[in-house]
């Protein structure tokens, strides 16, 4: 009796063993993590990251967080689409860039927002020297808040890099983006 029950619990987690060991598998695969992390709308990113000469897989990290690649998206502060762009920062980058008749709308077109997108990210790459994290800073948070930030000293040892980023929603932004980026290279720059 009492080696029944220790076979059968012998049993019991080995096959336990077995489904763990089978999800840590199935969850580290290749097809899951590009299942997880999609590379949608890459004609589109390819294009205007080329353009802009950004990392077309920084390019589709900023995407995935942001919108998870929904093109609807509206942010509670009301950022639009794809990269999620708030409108005022749409019109200002469409008459940088020469999109006749722009409206807030058009930003819920792949196409328009990535390029609306891209050429944002490169011009917070041109304005913070190509510092991915203050970069992603500004991204999220305003240039003119890292900038203040660069200023003073309990951020900022040197004015040109960030030793704490004061909001925290930056700073997890910052974090993700990063974690995120480096799985887009690994998964994708060998294809």
């Amino acid at each position: 009796m009492f080696l029944k029950a220790v076979n059968r619990i012998t049993l019991i987690l080995f096959i336990v063993l077995l489904i763990l060991l089978s999800i840590v598998w199935i969850t580290n695969t290749e097809w899951f993590l590009k299942k997880r992390y999609p590379l949608k709308y890459a004609t589109q990113i390819f294009h205007y990251s080329g353009e802009n000469r950004l990392d077309p897989y920084l390019v589709a990290s900023v995407i995935l967080e942001e919108s998870k690649f929904n093109p609807r998206a509206v942010s509670s502060k009301g950022a639009i689409g794809l990269m999620q762009i708030m409108p005022d920062t749409g019109k200002w980058v469409a008459e940088q860039i020469n999109i006749n008749n722009y409206n807030s709308d058009m930003l819920f077109d792949p196409e328009t927002n990535i390029k609306i997108g891209t050429w944002h990210l490169a011009n917070l790459m041109e304005e913070f020297n190509g510092e991915l994290v203050l970069v992603m800073a500004a991204y999220n948070g305003g240039s003119g808040n890292v900038n203040q930030w660069l200023q003073e000293k309990t951020y900022s040892r040197d004015g040109k890099t960030l030793k704490h980023i004061p909001f925290k929603e930056t700073r997890d932004y910052v974090k993700k983006i990063k974690k995120t980026y480096e799985i887009y290279k690994k998964l994708y720059e060998k294809d």
